[in-house]
């Protein structure tokens, strides 16, 4: 099966097994070169979306799975692929056995925007159930954001 690389709340390991039940976590490790940052903010009802742009020096934790085609289906459905939100990349992840290659999505649009403080704390909450490092899930849980509401 196909790795899928989540960096989004897609790390969540739960939300997976309800989105993606034949899908099992396959591991952790870094985008290497790449940056977390946000864009779409027109697309997003609640302002910028999670994606990732090459950053030399930067890196992106994420989480591996080994997706059935019928998940990736359901994955690419949760993920607007119908709507053209996103494109799949293929890209190398360092993990602590080596380099896999694994799918991922990038959001179509251009970088720039906040994201709400309920998605980057869902964000941030998957990071941490996922195991990324206390100081990855920091620095999610302090990036500039704004609250949606009245």
């Amino acid at each position: 099966m196909p790795l899928y690389a989540a960096y989004g709340s897609n790390m969540d390991p739960a939300q997976m097994m309800k989105r993606a039940p034949h899908s099992p976590l396959a591991g952790t490790g870094w985008l290497v070169d790449w940056r977390l940052t946000f864009g779409g903010e027109d697309y997003g009802w609640e302002g910028a979306l999670a994606t990732i742009v090459e950053q030399p020096g930067s890196q992106v934790f994420t989480v591996l799975y080994d997706v059935s085609p019928e998940d990736e289906q359901q994955l690419d459905n949760w993920e607007g692929a119908e709507l053209g939100m996103h494109k799949k990349l293929r890209l190398r992840v360092q993990t602590l056995d080596g380099s896999a290659l694994a799918w991922l999505y990038v959001l179509d649009a251009y970088e720039g925007g906040l994201p709400s403080a309920r998605y980057l704390g869902v964000m941030a909450d998957a990071a941490e159930a996922a195991g990324a490092p206390e100081d990855y899930v920091e620095k999610l849980r302090k990036r500039p954001c704004h609250n949606v509401g009245p």
